[in-house]
């Protein structure tokens, strides 16, 4: 994605199945829980730079000492911060005598993170700005354990203001904050219930304040808090939290939306947004490590137990494609069969804009995440070619006309060629104030390889996805352009991204998609700008309704055009003013029916169709568009 934006964040939950004594016994340290939650997190660092968070539980402290910490972090590096700083902490214990790690209790009762329940957090922002204070996990206090609760997500919720009115009628004084803070408070709420409603009945027994303490923990109903909680919740999430008395859960929206994957065996019960950081940090085969189920929340209790339970009905499954195409890492077995079959989709599109011509095109990859992408699609073209070739061997051995030299035409000629193309640089810092000199400095993070391209050579690139098209415009084409190719190919991975997100990707407003921009230009030119004014009417008499928003009138705007019509436009919208170089630029977008065939588990595609799982990312669209049309920047939910 050669266009910044920001997305998914990445959560990780680690309970230890077993005394801290056991590890230290088996593996060396007590802290092994501790240094998997950090394994898991490095593996995900994809997922979050805007900040870190972790927390841990102790379990059976003695009353009147503590027994849930959290750290958070927002600098450069946060989540290397954050576990060199304790670990410094830990080690300055060790050698001062307060910690002997052989004595496992001294760990527990003196270092904050010697613990058997870990929760940790990266952050990508999408609300709530850049502060320490948004930074996951987020923690309601009280002195009783089972009315604590630490909770982080990787999530947003497309009806935060209706969630905040909810908890006003029951009674609250809610801070309109962040959807996280009005989850947790509603989560919160119910935990409260389920807490008195257990006190209440045992206090009336006369049993003792300690008993009365056991009991709530082991009485609690943790499925039975998040399934009435959840009512109301409309958005895409993955919610993992922590209770003060050693129980923890994972939930997942009912549309699968939002990724989860969990383990178990008898030493540890692990959580992580991805499959392949669970089976990298625990040396696993895929097959031991479980999706958590849409509509479903597991849960740890303090005793070991786990219980996958449904809160909500699951809803038609709706699992976010853009997480195959470039969020996740590409090293899971599936995502990287999907990646390569994504670019072995585009075949026949280039080869239509190359017309065939294999031997006088250079073929590469831009930016580093399209790379299994790229290897797709040599991979589809040699086969390809292999399959020409063989044809006319046959066909000539048939006729008798097969030799030497037709031999080595057929063999050596117009096969595909792959060249290193582009290399990305260093971070170049733009730390000049003015915007002219920053983009003059961010068009240079990329270089190229001078001599890989010919002048008679046309010139493919991959891309995973153009989302804004700035990268293409500020730098991408200028930077390809001093290759002097007879023509340029960039070639996405993704359709045409076309409406906002509101699911967790921060991609919310019309105006920036480069592809809803030049289908506004189309309108313009051809006389149909009556439409936009059309579509805004429709939009706002939707979001004025007492009813549901079930249709998305944006479709409407790009109604009239082929998605080639749109890509044309497109390309007049990035090509660089004033470029040395005029040659030609072609830009391809792959097809949904492509992409359903290259990623068929992960239909979720509202961003490209316009299709939205839950009636809020219709509300969503629909007001998106009122914003553009009003002039209004910001999100839409």
């Amino acid at each position: 994605m050669s266009d910044s934006i920001r997305h998914e964040c990445g959560v990780a939950l680690v309970r230890l199945l077993k005394p801290l004594s056991y590890y230290q016994e088996k593996y060396g340290t007590p802290l092994w829980g501790f240094f998997k939650l950090f394994l898991l997190m490095e593996k995900q660092h994809n997922r979050g730079q805007d900040g870190a968070g972790v927390a841990c539980v102790k379990l059976g402290m003695p009353a009147g000492e503590p027994f849930m910490f959290r750290e958070r972090n927002i600098k450069t590096n946060p989540l290397d911060r954050i576990f060199k700083a304790l670990l410094q902490q830990y080690e300055a214990q060790v050698a001062d005598g307060t910690i002997h790690p052989e004595f496992t209790e001294t760990v527990k009762r003196n270092f904050d993170f010697g613990a058997e329940l870990y929760l940790g957090h990266l952050r990508y922002g999408t609300s709530g700005g850049y502060s320490l204070s948004a930074c996951h996990p987020y923690f309601r206090r009280s002195p009783w354990p089972t009315r604590n609760l630490m909770l982080a997500g990787n999530f947003n919720m497309t009806n935060t203001m209706e969630l905040n009115a909810s908890l006003i009628a029951m009674g609250q004084h809610p801070i309109f904050a962040t959807d996280t803070q009005a989850v947790l408070e509603k989560i919160g709420f119910f935990l409260d219930e389920e807490h008195e409603d257990i006190f209440r009945l045992l206090r009336t027994r006369g049993l003792p304040g300690p008993e009365i303490t056991r009991r709530i923990s082991e009485e609690l109903d943790i499925a039975r808090v998040v399934t009435r909680a959840s009512k109301g919740l409309d958005g895409g999430y993955t919610l993992a939290g922590l209770i003060g008395n050693g129980d923890a859960f994972v939930m997942r929206d009912p549309s699968g939306i939002r990724p989860c994957h969990y383990f178990q065996n008898d030493e540890v019960v692990a959580v992580a947004s991805e499959r392949a950081p669970l089976m990298t940090v625990f040396d696993l085969e895929a097959p031991a490590v479980h999706e958590v189920p849409p509509g479903h929340v597991v849960v740890v209790k303090k005793s070991g137990t786990v219980t996958s339970t449904a809160f909500m009905e699951p809803l038609p499954r709706a699992s976010c494609s853009f997480e195959r195409i470039y969020f996740s890492r590409g090293n899971d077995l599936d995502i990287y069969r999907e990646r390569k079959a994504l670019g072995a989709c585009l075949t026949d599109q280039v080869l239509a804009a190359i017309d065939r011509d294999l031997e006088n095109t250079v073929i590469g990859f831009i930016p580093n995440t399209a790379e299994v992408a790229y290897y797709g699609l040599m991979e589809a073209l040699r086969l390809r070619r292999r399959d020409e070739v063989k044809a006319a061997i046959l066909g000539a051995a048939r006729q008798g006309t097969l030799d030497e030299a037709r031999l080595d035409d057929l063999i050596l000629r117009n096969w595909p060629r792959a060249e290193k193309i582009v290399s990305k640089d260093v971070k170049i810092r733009t730390f000049i104030g003015q915007e002219k000199w920053r983009n003059e400095l961010a068009s240079h993070v990329y270089d190229v390889f001078y001599g890989s391209v010919k002048p008679a050579d046309n010139l493919v690139m991959i891309d995973d996805s153009i989302v804004r098209g700035t990268t293409l415009r500020r730098s991408i084409i200028r930077i390809l352009s001093r290759l002097r190719p007879k023509k340029i190919i960039i070639v996405s991975t993704a359709p045409q991204i076309r409406y906002p997100d509101c699911y967790g990707i921060d991609m919310s407003e019309l105006a920036k998609f480069i592809a809803f921009e030049a289908t506004v230009a189309l309108l313009k030119e051809r006389g149909q700008g009556g439409l936009l004014e059309e579509v805004y009417g429709l939009c706002g008499e939707a979001l004025g309704s007492r009813e549901p928003c079930t249709v998305n009138h944006v479709r409407r705007i790009y109604e009239p055009f082929t998605p080639a019509e749109i890509s044309a436009k497109i390309v007049e919208r990035v090509y660089p003013h004033n470029l040395e170089w005029q040659g030609p630029v072609q830009i391809i977008y792959q097809t949904i029916e492509n992409l359903h065939a290259a990623v068929p588990h992960h239909t979720g595609d509202w961003y490209f169709t316009g299709k939205y799982p839950t009636p809020g990312g219709y509300r969503v669209v629909n007001q998106a568009y009122v914003n553009y049309y009003e002039k209004h920047e910001g999100r839409s939910y």
